[in-house]
């Protein structure tokens, strides 16, 4: 006798005491978006709504600094005439109330115009195309060897729970993160640039050297794709002990958090079943235990490299690097109101995008997000 129900084609056949609409509604099907499309949306939304937030916060606190970059960018003598600083103002928007002032600093960003720097008298825009790829690679490299170093000691600390290399890995970690960066940095250029001349000076490159043609911004990636063999070998030489300086504070954070990370995996009962089991110890390590140590290290590494962007001022200043810590400096002290909010945005720019990445990575790495 036929059923009354007949099931279709490629559909699955109900399961008894089950919801009759729960296959019908379970995600991933037709009909709905996958779990991850949904996720990354609603972080797309969120980044977008900061985004906003990071252009009222960098217009408000801008204007909140003491001093006036009237005074900051004329002469004494401009000071004394009325009609200079009126011009002035005027021309600079400064004399518009700030609700206004801030109206037309949001349209320009929307509009990709962040206004005129008040001393290289250029677009914001185009002085941190120029230093904001600096500040990129300095800090890029310093993250992968942070990522590197830090991750292989830790996990070497965790396997060799209270052993010597334990330990001393523990007190080279704690050293790190204890040393002042720019202390470290002065050190540095001091022992191996002075006194035993085997790193190169200050800058991206040597001296007498072109940079390549510009590419990327990064001098390393431009000379390579060019075939410019000797610039590439200057700019990695210029490059390394500046980010040597700048990885060992994170090298000595994420060699702590991984250590942790993956001692707390290595005692759940799932790595237990496994080692029963007589999977090798190179299977459990990478299959099991990083895998599921992997989030937190990766939000570590994505603030620190967060924070690597944003707070390399005092070594570029030591080391002469034309990033945006030295642009951020320079602006600040002579009041270059939108040059310092043209480099607040980049760098909440930055952490948003920073974010974004390691939520798409939580997703990657562990379906329960996804799922959540």
């Amino acid at each position: 006798m036929p059923s009354k129900n007949p099931q279709v084609p490629g559909d699955t056949p109900p399961v008894p005491g089950a919801d009759p609409g729960a296959v019908r509604n379970r995600p991933g099907r037709s009909g709905g978006r996958s779990p991850l499309v949904r996720f990354l949306t609603r972080r797309v939304l969120t980044a977008l709504l900061l985004a906003v937030g990071i252009t009222l916060v960098t217009f408000v606190l801008t204007n909140l600094v003491p001093g006036d970059p009237v005074s900051a960018n004329l002469g004494q003598r401009a000071l004394g005439d009325p009609a200079i600083v009126a011009q002035w103002r005027s021309e600079h928007g400064l004399d518009k109330p700030l609700p206004q002032q801030y109206l037309l600093h949001l349209q320009g960003v929307i509009q990709g115009d962040l206004g005129t720097s008040q001393q290289s008298h250029r677009p914001v825009l185009d002085d941190l195309a120029e230093s904001v790829p600096a500040t990129l690679e300095l800090a890029g490299a310093a993250i992968l060897i942070s990522l590197v170093a830090g991750v292989a000691f830790g996990v070497v600390a965790a396997l060799r729970r209270d052993r010597l290399s334990d330990h001393l890995l523990r007190i080279l970690s704690l050293i790190g993160i204890s040393v002042p960066t720019f202390w470290l940095a002065l050190m540095a250029f001091y022992v191996f640039f002075y006194r035993l001349q085997v790193t190169p000076g200050s800058g991206r490159i040597d001296p007498g050297m072109s940079p390549p043609p510009q590419v990327t911004g990064l001098y390393t990636v431009d000379s390579a794709l060019a075939g410019q063999w000797d610039v590439f070998s200057s700019a990695v030489g210029h490059l390394i002990t500046p980010a040597l300086v700048l990885a060992l504070y994170t090298i000595g954070l994420l060699t702590r958090f991984t250590r942790s990370a993956v001692l707390e995996v290595l005692g759940q009962d799932y790595v237990r079943a496994a080692r029963a089991k007589g999977l090798p110890s190179r299977v459990i390590l990478f299959r099991y235990v990083l895998r599921s140590a992997l989030v937190p290290i990766i939000t570590v590494a994505g603030l620190a490299f967060g924070s690597l962007l944003s707070g390399t001022v005092l070594v570029e200043a030591i080391f002469a690097w034309p990033g945006v810590g030295q642009y951020a400096y320079k602006s600040a002290t002579t009041l270059d109101l939108p040059a310092v909010m043209g480099v607040g945005l980049v760098v909440g720019g930055v952490y948003l995008v920073i974010n974004l990445i390691v939520d798409v990575l939580y997703g990657v790495i562990d379906p329960r997000v996804r799922l959540q």
